[in-house]
């Protein structure tokens, strides 16, 4: 069973950074696209960021400049450095990996992690 699992949430002052990984476990060759997307209350989910194996990245014009995506590959985790936060950052962050493979197949084609709480505070 693949599995991602968020870490580094939590409570930080406005202006402030965070560090969120995520780290996918199981039997895992590589994965595809990953990335960092998130909910706050009544607010649909948005992408936040996101970066290919190859290392191509994609942000929301909210976070650019103050957040960094970022991944290992050997590890199968990726990272969001966020920096200036503001408390509109405030969400549930969820990682996301769009296709799993295992040592000779496809394993899941969307895979989610559970989410991480982030509060920004004024």
């Amino acid at each position: 069973q693949v599995q991602l699992v968020e870490s580094g949430g939590g409570l930080v002052q406005a202006g402030g950074s965070l560090r969120l990984s995520c780290a996918a476990s199981g039997s895992i060759f590589s994965i595809n696209t990953m990335g960092w997307y998130r909910q706050a209350p009544g607010k649909q989910r948005e992408l936040v960021a996101a970066i290919t194996r190859a290392g191509s990245t994609n942000y929301a014009d909210s976070v650019k400049g103050r957040f960094t995506i970022s991944r290992d590959n050997a590890k199968n985790t990726v990272y969001l450095q966020m920096s200036s936060l503001k408390p509109e950052d405030t969400a549930v962050y969820y990682c996301n990996a769009d296709k799993v493979y295992g040592t000779g197949s496809l394993v899941t084609r969307d895979l989610w992690g559970q989410g991480t709480q982030v509060t920004v505070s004024s």
